[in-house]
């Protein structure tokens, strides 16, 4: 499986960084793909050695001004022109998605994935790890909307919140194991 992980690249403390080392093993162990946006530092460079030292493979999209941050030795590294492209070919590369802690970039793509399946453009599974309560605000104003008409869709068929990683990683491979 190919896994899309949107997530930070900044330098972060241990109750962030092992959670996300945790949910990469589990990548690497269980023979799947790391899709990323290609950086080799923060909490990029964290999953994407994770996933490498388990076994996994690396494939990388980063932008063109951001390029110089890009991890020498991934198995595969695609530089896209801008933002926009980036995120296209992410989720074209992706089986699924899973959304780790970050900023307002991984707020950016953790809503177009969301919009697209509301819109039935895709129906790839979509995960948003909610780590140390991070996206526990997120989590309330998607509830908000669902509960209050503004989701064509009921939200469980858009995504799916857990607290853990194996959490995380079961509702993948359940997924794409009832397709």
């Amino acid at each position: 499986m190919n896994i899309c992980v949107f997530l930070s690249a900044a330098d972060l403390d241990d109750r962030y960084t092992r959670p996300a080392r945790d949910f990469a093993g589990l990548i690497g162990k269980g023979g799947h793909t790391l899709v990323w946006g290609g950086s080799d530092s923060g909490l990029m460079k964290v999953v994407a050695d994770g996933v490498q030292e388990a076994g996994g493979r690396l494939v990388g999209v980063s932008v063109d001004f951001l390029s110089a941050k890009a991890r020498p030795g991934a198995d595969e590294m695609v530089i896209a022109r801008d933002l926009a492209e980036r995120k296209k070919l992410l989720l074209e590369k992706a089986d699924a998605v899973v959304i780790l802690v970050g900023g307002t970039g991984t707020l950016d793509e953790a809503t177009e994935i969301l919009e697209l399946k509301k819109h039935g453009r895709t129906d790839k599974p979509v995960v948003l790890l909610n780590t140390a309560g991070f996206w526990d605000g997120l989590k309330e104003q998607f509830q908000r909307m669902d509960a209050e008409g503004f989701l064509p869709r009921p939200l469980a068929e858009l995504m799916c919140f857990a607290d853990e990683p194996a959490e995380a990683m079961a509702y993948l491979e359940k997924s794409l194991a009832d397709r």
